[in-house]
């Protein structure tokens, strides 16, 4: 066994209060100080042996000073001033969690979403697919964030929270399907209900993160009004249009898929009146670098320093004091009984 396991290094341990200390040697200097008490030379009683006199009491006063054990007091004094001076460790360090920054994520779920003009892992997928993939891994670099989820189609919805559980995040986009709020685009809706959202954060952490691939159809506020509300309440806006240009290939030939129609100046608009950045995705990979763009504009707090928390040692000394009073006073009592 390695003996660093058990005995921690001098340099882990330090006292509180180390002016207690000073006192170890008090008891020391205090019999060498004050002078020991004597007792008078005159004779008490006439005994016409004299020297056996002096024997007896110099053998009494022998088993007094034996039985006074002295050492057992030092000792319940030097343990109660190394409890005073309260000895410390140091265990293994700890990060503080960190409170991150708050967010809300809304993703489009309308029916255009299911237009197959992205790829991913060499095969054609539809564009909520691609984003699904996308978010997961800028999801992986938040962590210590809180992130919620918006979805929308006819209507807005918050699917999750906002929470510092990002795999619940991650686990309720990844149940999501095209269509499941309406075929519509409620553009303005989820911008409102992001806000609403978002106004329980702190000012610095009201973000929001829009990723659409056609124009409001549906919903009751304007896009642009919704961006006024969110401008008015601190929250910063970053638009993300996603979606090829709205044709497929099939045979070597470019068919239109009737999915390419994306309104790029109200998104544009939105980011700038909020504060915001706009973004044009065409392809997963430029998706991939629009959120790692992201992760640089809002930067993760930075860590704070790991602590490591302080162990107090005093309670063993405190036990060693009074087991050592304890046991003189026996003593004493049991010298005391036999006489």
């Amino acid at each position: 066994m390695d003996e660093r396991a058990v005995i921690p290094e001098l340099s882990n341990w330090q006292f509180a209060a180390p002016m207690w200390l000073w006192a170890l040697p008090l008891p020391l200097l205090v019999a060498l100080v004050l002078p020991a008490m004597r007792r008078s030379d005159a004779a008490a009683l006439l005994h016409p042996d004299k020297g056996s006199l002096s024997l007896v009491a110099s053998a009494a006063s022998g088993r007094s000073r034996r039985f006074s054990f002295p050492l057992l007091l030092f000792i319940a004094w030097v343990a109660l001033c190394i409890a005073a001076a309260r000895p410390q460790s140091f265990g293994d360090a700890v990060q503080p969690p960190s409170n991150g920054r708050g967010m809300m994520l809304a993703v489009d779920l309308s029916g255009s979403m299911q237009e197959e003009d992205m790829r991913l892992g060499g095969r054609d997928v539809d564009r909520l697919t691609a984003a699904k993939a996308v978010i997961s891994d800028f999801l992986d670099a938040r962590g210590g964030d809180r992130v919620g989820l918006v979805v929308f189609g006819d209507r807005a919805f918050v699917l999750t929270p906002v929470t510092a559980d990002l795999n619940a995040v991650r686990d309720q986009l990844g149940d999501t399907v095209v269509g499941l709020p309406g075929q519509s685009t409620a553009l303005g809706d989820a911008i409102a209900l992001s806000v609403k959202r978002l106004v329980k954060l702190p000012a610095s952490e009201r973000v929001l993160i829009l990723l659409t691939d056609g124009v409001n159809t549906a919903g009751q506020l304007e896009p642009l009004k919704a961006a006024e509300l969110a401008r008015d309440n601190g929250v910063r806006i970053h638009t993300i249009a996603i979606g090829g240009d709205g044709v497929v290939s099939v045979f070597g030939m470019q068919l239109p898929t009737g999915g390419g129609d994306v309104d790029e100046a109200t998104l544009s608009d939105i980011a700038a009146s909020t504060g915001g950045q706009f973004f044009r995705a065409r392809d997963t990979a430029s998706l991939a670098k629009i959120y790692a763009e992201i992760n640089r504009l809002e930067p993760m707090p930075s860590k704070a320093q790991a602590i490591r928390p302080k162990i107090e040692h005093y309670l063993p000394m405190l036990i060693v004091a009074a087991a050592a009073l304890l046991l003189w006073l026996l003593l004493h009592r049991f010298r005391g009984a036999r006489q």
